[in-house]
């Protein structure tokens, strides 16, 4: 049996291949190793009751995630999930690698990634190439969940948002400095809770000053992660993420004015990840 995950900082994905062919589908939530640990990733999912039953007959693992840049950081992935599938086959790798596999499949082109936090990279059609990109949320993650939520946090604080939205902000959260230091700087996951603002840009889509807003994180992304590669304008570059998804118009807006050729749209790749995935493995029929 073979089982599959993308994994984000906020949610992570996994779908199991089951022996009468079709699947099992559910989520965890994110298990980036720059955040948690080997034992508490090791505890989320021995919590997934999903999973529990197929545990000993799971024989392959393919598991995608953001923050699996470096060996180490693999390497406690592999070790947690080692601890619950005893008898598998573990292959640990970023997430940009399985964006790719689910967006060009055996095709070059540019991945990116808009989500809680943002990255991009180019796919020579049999490996994700290395990058100067995915600095992670203090220092980059242009355009993403993270960065967007920065800005509405830190323009509601310094009361530069327009009149109406500085109301409807307070309104929904009803945070001020002290909470919203403690929750950055003192409490685990602080890019997921800025992210969590996000949330309000899609309330108020209408708005000149959130259209805007919107427009100015994808042109940043633009600028300091596709537009640094000198033939971005020769491929199609592909985008995965939440981000990416609902606020596609501006996406497209932005692509078209900054000459970059988009691709798929996904929110959550890990469908077709998944497919990719067992193609190449077994040649599975999974029942959709």
């Amino acid at each position: 049996m073979i089982l599959v995950a993308d994994s984000g900082s906020s949610q992570s994905d996994w779908m199991l291949a089951l022996p009468d062919g079709e699947r099992l589908a559910f989520t965890t939530k994110g298990l980036n190793p720059f955040f948690v640990n080997e034992k508490e990733i090791a505890k989320v999912i021995q919590n997934a009751e999903e999973i529990t039953p197929y545990a000993d007959r799971v024989t392959e693992v393919y598991f995608f995630g953001s923050g699996c840049t470096s060996p180490d950081r693999r390497e406690m992935v592999s070790n947690a999930l080692s601890q619950l599938f005893t008898h598998a086959f573990i292959s640990v790798e970023t997430d940009l690698v399985g964006a790719a596999y689910a967006t060009c499949g055996s095709r070059k082109g540019y991945i990116a990634t808009l989500g809680t936090g943002s990255d991009v990279s180019f796919f020579d059609g049999e490996e994700v190439l290395p990058t100067r990109q995915g600095i992670g949320y203090v220092l980059g993650d242009e355009g993403s969940g993270v960065w967007f939520g920065k800005q509405l946090v830190t323009k509601f604080l310094y009361d530069t948002m327009p009149a109406d939205l500085m109301a409807a902000f307070r309104a929904k959260y009803r945070i001020n400095k002290e909470i919203v230091i403690k929750n950055v700087y003192q409490r685990a996951f602080p890019n997921a809770y800025l992210a969590s603002f996000t949330v309000f840009l899609s309330d108020h889509m209408d708005h000149p000053y959130v259209d805007e807003l919107i427009k100015a994180g994808f042109k940043e992304f633009m600028h300091t992660n596709i537009k640094l590669f000198p033939d971005y304008r020769d491929y199609v570059c592909h985008f995965v993420g939440s981000v990416a998804f609902y606020f596609i118009e501006q996406l497209r807006e932005v692509c078209e004015q900054q000459g970059v050729k988009i691709g798929k749209v996904l929110r959550r790749p890990i469908e077709e990840l998944f497919h990719y995935i067992i193609q190449r493995e077994k040649n599975y029929e999974i029942q959709l």
